[in-house]
């Protein structure tokens, strides 16, 4: 298992962050690497990058601005998400951390990396959406 782990102050306070994160059915307006979310139910949903390529996600806990978490599968990986949110004055830190197993071991090399790229672009993202959000 991979364990990544990013953590970081965004200058919007904890409604519009915690808001902005659990608003799945918007990625695809902001987050770069999506061309689509599709919303099964409230506790699961799946994103499909700009190649169409699949992850499915179930919701496994929620603790309004403070915690949310849920696991994920595709064809690759399997594995758990957790997200926590403290808030910080008009400021909010951000904690996000991904357990991850390869399905195939030549992939694991590959993992660590590609998971702190996917976060850094998720927080990337994030950061520009919510200045949009602010003007």
């Amino acid at each position: 298992m991979v364990t990544a782990t990013i953590k970081k102050i965004l200058n919007s306070d904890i409604q519009s962050v915690w808001e902005t994160v659990l608003c799945v059915k918007r990625y695809s307006r902001w987050r770069s690497d999506l061309s689509k979310t599709q919303v099964i139910h409230d506790g699961r949903f799946i994103e499909y990058t700009k190649d169409g390529f699949a992850t499915h996600f179930t919701v496994t806990k929620t603790e309004p601005y403070r915690r949310w978490e849920f696991d994920l599968e595709n064809s690759r990986i399997r594995g758990h998400w957790t997200g926590l949110f403290t808030a910080q004055g008009t400021r909010t830190q951000i904690e996000f951390t991904e357990c991850v197993t390869a399905k195939n071991s030549l992939m694991k090399p590959f993992l660590k990396p590609y998971l702190k790229k996917q976060q850094a672009q998720f927080v990337q993202d994030l950061k520009r959406e919510l200045e949009a959000q602010r003007r």
